[in-house]
């Protein structure tokens, strides 16, 4: 059975000056409480990021412009900030609030940054797209973890006898 497909580009919601394109399998919404709720394998783009969850569900204020998105169930995640360094990762949740530019990532975090491979494990992530700040939070009194690669710049060889 072929699956229906609805696609919702949201030019309305258009987030300084870059387009909110939404693809999901189903779509809801109640204008009059400026909620819009996808579900079904929903990709959401906006400029070079993109997130793709089970649902995401999108608040907006009285001019139609979204002041909150919220990505539940398998959230993965492509951000660009805006002085260009890139994160892709992963959590259960996931919150972007378009004024601040900044994105939540909530339970099983795993946040990679792209450029230097810098690995952030935690319950609860917050990447500022502006600033460029991270900050982690980890529940339960687990710790939070983060990797850093090391290049090994000893390129000479062990064992020669010369």
């Amino acid at each position: 059975m072929k699956k229906i497909i609805f696609i919702a580009l949201l030019s309305v919601l258009s987030l300084y000056g870059e387009e909110l394109k939404v693809l999901s399998e189903n779509f809801k919404a109640d204008q009059p409480k400026g909620v819009s709720v996808f579900t079904g394998n929903v990709v959401v783009t906006k400029g070079r990021d993109e997130l793709n969850a089970s649902k995401v569900t999108i608040y907006t204020d009285s001019d139609r412009k979204p002041i909150k998105m919220v990505a539940e169930g398998d959230v993965s995640f492509y951000i660009v900030t805006e002085s260009k360094e890139k994160y892709r990762g992963k959590s259960q949740r996931a919150v972007y609030l378009p004024n601040e530019k900044e994105y939540q990532f909530y339970t099983k975090v795993d946040l990679i940054r792209m450029d230097d491979f810098r690995r952030v494990k935690g319950d609860k992530v917050i990447v500022n797209t502006v600033q460029g700040h991270a900050s982690a939070q980890s529940a339960n009194n687990e710790p939070v973890m983060m990797i850093f690669t090391i290049q090994d710049n000893d390129t000479t060889k062990k064992g020669s006898s010369k």
